[in-house]
């Protein structure tokens, strides 16, 4: 047997994968992701979804029970609790995710702060919790983040606004870095990315002088964010502080082209998925090669790019466990990436959203969306699932019903 196939993570092990999952939520699953395997569906959901809870329309009980609860960890951070215990029993570990985001007032702004402070408050006091993170847009206005990655001056008013979204975000950066704890800075639409890339900056090298401890995402899908990757690391290299890195491939895509046609500029995004994989491929290998100074979250639902990073690993004697290399998938997807590479001793978090049902529609949104636009993505999920289904049945003399 080569060494290649002595590292080969067997992706196709669905025991491994659902063991944390009863016949039940099995099965619930494969109808949710069924239904995600519409677009019509999806598309007439995100249309009316919004609009129909803000009028008062009863249905956040219908949302609860299938895409919030797939997709979310729970309302609060104590219901979160619950799937942060179930998982880490399988080694797995948690990332609490308050997925607030588009908040327009400064009391919106303040709470959202406040939310995220204390959300690191109790993540540091678990194992199963390596990382706290944040969107920007939940503590700043999306079109002074425009303003700002557009460069254009900014009135009195707008300076004074900016300032106390600095301020916000240090907060949030000087909480985490005083215990060492890691804050992680998600990546947003292209239009808005160049403020949180200076806010993220701006806090790299204030609290990663000895250590990565805040980290900033890079969108692989963009076609310039490869060399923006080698850039900010040449940057830090020469003012002396280590880089964190999320690198995915990113959330944004059907809206960056629509926005792009409509507005008529060229589109940020790479002209196919291949590109995209490329790219994600090679942005990997540069932190690999660079691993001394860049802390790395591989982000991905793709079983080649896993399947890289553990090869890379084992070419340059990086033990699974290595503190400075993590895999990472969203709560609810990919569980047969997440659940075997813990399997195999690899660090893996999940990406756990949490926060009140009509708040976290948008990423719920984004969640639908990219399992009906994603080619094979949730035949994939359907696939695994019920192969597992089948595999218990077929051994249900051997099998207790878990609970």
């Amino acid at each position: 047997m080569s060494t290649l196939d002595k590292n080969h993570i067997d992706f196709e092990d669905t025991q491994v994968a659902f063991a944390y999952r009863s016949n039940s939520e099995l099965r619930k699953a494969f109808y949710m992701f069924k239904m995600l395997s519409f677009p019509t569906l999806v598309n007439l959901g995100k249309r009316l979804l919004i609009p129909a809870i803000e009028l008062g329309i009863p249905l956040q009980g219908l949302v609860k029970i299938t895409v919030f609860n797939q997709f979310c960890g729970g309302e609060t951070v104590e219901d979160s609790n619950q799937v942060i215990d179930r998982i880490k029993g399988y080694g797995v570990k948690a990332i609490l995710d308050y997925s607030v985001e588009g908040n327009e007032s400064e009391v919106e702004f303040d709470r959202a702060t406040d939310k995220l402070l204390k959300t690191i408050r109790m993540a540091e006091t678990q194992l199963a919790i390596p990382f706290s993170v944040f969107k920007v847009t939940a503590l700043c206005r999306h079109e002074l983040l425009e303003k700002k990655s557009r460069n254009v001056s900014l009135s009195y008013e707008e300076e004074q606004e900016w300032s106390r979204v600095k301020q916000r975000v240090l907060r949030i950066c000087e909480a985490g870095a005083k215990n060492e704890f890691p804050i992680m800075i998600d990546a947003e639409e292209s239009w808005i990315q160049g403020g949180i890339d200076e806010l993220c900056e701006e806090m790299m090298a204030r609290f990663n002088k000895e250590k990565s401890l805040i980290y900033n995402t890079v969108q692989m899908y963009r076609h310039d964010r490869l060399e923006y990757l080698k850039d900010l690391y040449a940057r830090a290299r020469k003012e002396g502080y280590y880089l964190g890195i999320k690198v995915v491939r990113g959330a944004y895509m059907e809206k960056e082209r629509e926005r792009a046609e409509e507005m008529g500029y060229p589109s940020p995004i790479q002209v196919d998925k291949k590109a995209s994989d490329r790219d994600y491929d090679n942005a990997i290998r540069f932190i690999i090669d660079n691993i001394h100074y860049i802390n790395l979250v591989a982000g991905t639902h793709n079983e080649a790019s896993s399947q890289l990073l553990v090869d890379l690993m084992k070419e340059r004697d990086i033990a699974p466990n290595d503190h400075r290399i993590y895999f990472s998938q969203l709560y609810g997807m990919s569980d047969n990436l997440s659940f075997n590479l813990a399997h195999a001793g690899y660090n893996v978090v999940k990406y756990l959203p949490f926060g009140p049902i009509k708040e976290v529609l948008p990423y719920l949104i984004r969640r639908a969306e990219e399992n009906t636009s994603v080619k094979g993505q949730t035949g994939r999920e359907l696939g695994l699932i019920e192969r597992e289904l089948k595999r218990r049945k077929k051994e249900k003399p051997l099998l207790k019903e878990m609970p």
